[in-house]
């Protein structure tokens, strides 16, 4: 049975089939509410349920607090209508008018730039662009229509390639066949522009990005855009890894900082091995943006990496301040086998 959904504050409505959840719903219907894993694993999808109904996906509400539950919160991404329902939830206009698109590439390059981190740069057909917002991620959908989710580490200015930070992790499947096996000109298929994690523009507040690993990815390409449009808000990364190999733009990043007065850059090692001669911060990355940082109130934080890092930001930096619908996530999990976005 089929369920209508109206969205508060903006009083926008909608109809979920039987086969749908509510996030899918409002995505066919072009409503674009924030979201990022689809999964129920990350969070970013959750809203109040003012009136109505939900059935959840076993194991998802774990993701929640129990305050949250019992305040009404679900995860849309994860939540069936058993009933009409009244939803409340921030609606996100900039993605609105983006087509979702499912696109063959070519493999264009294959670059090692280090014992686990490989780029990729994808070439699209003559005939196509693929429209996005810097920090946006597409899906690679794989031979057996499993898929897995990428950032864009390229501005949307910069479209000739869209580039992909590939973390080599033993067994997976995806990424062992890119170090092993795939080969330049090889045939891909994604879907994308995928996401909410992008710079909100209309905003003049200093900016944080926090980073681990390949988390990077995302805020390279919206640090680029940034430069490219000139916003001169004040930015600072920190990037947080293991050693100084996981560092592997850090000359990019340094790059940034001399060459931008508005820019900062604090790379974070939480186990660097003395042959590192690391002279720089150390310790959890998050923990450094909490020595440098007294009151977030007045900033907006991107997080993207480890799940752990990102939920360990977001719970302390709202302690000290950082107002709730100012904090932006993407976390990365080691797989995502994703149904399709309308």
């Amino acid at each position: 049975m089929s369920a209508k959904v109206k969205i508060q504050p903006s009083g926008h409505e909608f109809v979920v089939n039987d086969d749908e959840t509510i996030l899918e719903a409002a995505l066919r219907e072009h409503y674009v509410l924030p979201y990022g894993c689809r999964n129920g694993a990350c969070g970013a999808c959750k809203g109040k349920v003012l009136d109505g109904g939900v059935a959840m996906t076993p194991g998802a509400e774990n993701t929640l607090t129990q305050e949250e539950k019992s305040a009404g919160m679900v995860l849309f991404c994860c939540a069936r209508p058993t009933s009409d329902l009244v939803i409340e939830c921030r609606e996100i206009g900039a993605v609105r008018d983006i087509p979702i698109k499912n696109l063959p590439c070519r493999v264009e390059s294959i670059d090692k730039i280090s014992h686990d981190v490989a780029v990729l740069s994808l070439k699209l057909p003559a005939n196509e662009r693929l429209q996005f917002l810097a920090g946006q991620y597409i899906d690679i959908v794989m031979k057996d229509g499993k898929r897995r989710s990428f950032s864009l580490a390229n501005a949307p200015h910069d479209d000739a390639f869209l580039q992909l930070h590939i973390r080599h992790m033993p067994g997976g499947t995806f990424s062992d066949y890119v170090f092993n096996t795939m080969k330049p000109k090889e045939i891909l298929r994604f879907q994308g522009p995928l996401g909410t994690f992008f710079l909100r523009e209309d905003s003049d507040k200093p900016i944080v990005f926090v980073a681990s690993g390949t988390g990077f990815a995302p805020i390279k390409g919206i640090v680029e855009h940034a430069i490219r449009k000139g916003i001169a808000r004040p930015m600072r990364l920190y990037w947080g890894a293991r050693n100084r190999a996981e560092i592997y733009m850090h000359a990019l990043a340094e790059q940034w900082a001399s060459e931008l007065p508005n820019f900062e850059y604090i790379p974070v090692l939480s186990d660097s091995p003395a042959e590192d001669v690391w002279a720089g911060r150390t310790g959890l990355v998050h923990e450094a943006v909490l020595t440098d940082i007294g009151d977030f109130s007045g900033y907006q934080v991107y997080a993207c990496g480890a799940p752990a890092m990102v939920e360990a930001a977001h719970r302390s930096f709202i302690q000290r301040g950082l107002p709730e619908d100012e904090f932006y996530s993407d976390a990365f999990f080691l797989s995502k086998d994703l149904k399709p976005v309308p």
